[in-house]
């Protein structure tokens, strides 16, 4: 059996002449894919335009993954900053997702943790990984319950 090769429109070279995919060097590379990305994001794309805008954004992934790790977040202010993106009351992204509006407040304030229930349904209405929901155990408390032991 073959492989059937995909020919990408002419919208991709194009892009690629602007900007050429290769693996970012440095800040200053890293901005200017982040300008491009931010036109390309303002734009009805095609074919080629998505192709591209998606190599472009596993190359700034991969950089900004090696040189700037990303910092644990709270679940609440990642809940929060979504509703508030989103545009959402808390009435309605309950009503939306099947979750009491009270247990979405409380997740709002950390007074809750969400279950894998709520992550699950956050994550699918969202449009995001599980794990953004999920911090990281730290250093410190792992080892806080080491020494309980």
């Amino acid at each position: 059996m073959g492989t059937t090769v995909r020919t990408l429109p002419d919208s991709y070279f194009r892009l690629v002449r602007k900007f050429p995919l290769v693996r970012i060097r440095d800040a200053e590379h890293l901005a200017r894919a982040q300008e491009i990305l931010d036109d390309l994001l303002m734009r009805v794309l095609d074919e080629g335009g998505n192709a591209y805008l998606d190599a472009l954004s596993d190359f700034i992934e991969n950089y900004e993954n090696e040189h700037e790790p990303a910092v644990d977040v709270p679940t609440e202010d990642v809940l929060r900053e979504l509703v508030h993106a989103s545009g959402l009351s808390q009435q309605r992204l309950a009503a939306e997702i099947g979750i009491a509006q009270s247990t979405i407040s409380a997740l709002l304030t950390g007074s809750r943790k969400p279950t894998a229930g709520h992550v699950a349904r956050l994550a699918r209405y969202f449009g995001v990984s599980p794990s953004v929901f999920l911090p990281a155990a730290s250093p410190t408390t792992t080892r806080g319950r080491d020494r309980r032991r």
